[in-house]
C-alpha cells in the first residue's frame, strides 16, 4: 500500500519525468519506515476496539 500510494502521489505531483523511479523509490522507502511502525502500532489497538464494539454471533 504504501509503494503503490508513494507512486501515485509521486505522479501527480512531478509527472511522469525521466528520474520518477529513483523520486519514488526514495519517497517509497520514507513512506515504508512510517507506515510499517505505524501498522505495528495501530493495528492491535483497532483490533481490540473492534472486538469491544462487535461480538461474534456463538
Amino acid at each position: 500500500m504504501s509503494g503503490f500510494m508513494s507512486l501515485v502521489i509521486s505522479i501527480f505531483n512531478l509527472g511522469l519525468i525521466d528520474n520518477i523511479a529513483a523520486i519514488w523509490l526514495k519517497a517509497w522507502a520514507f513512506a515504508f519506515c512510517v507506515a510499517f511502525p505505524t501498522v505495528i502500532i495501530v493495528a492491535p489497538v483497532v483490533h481490540k476496539l473492534t472486538n469491544k464494539f462487535i461480538r461474534a454471533p456463538l
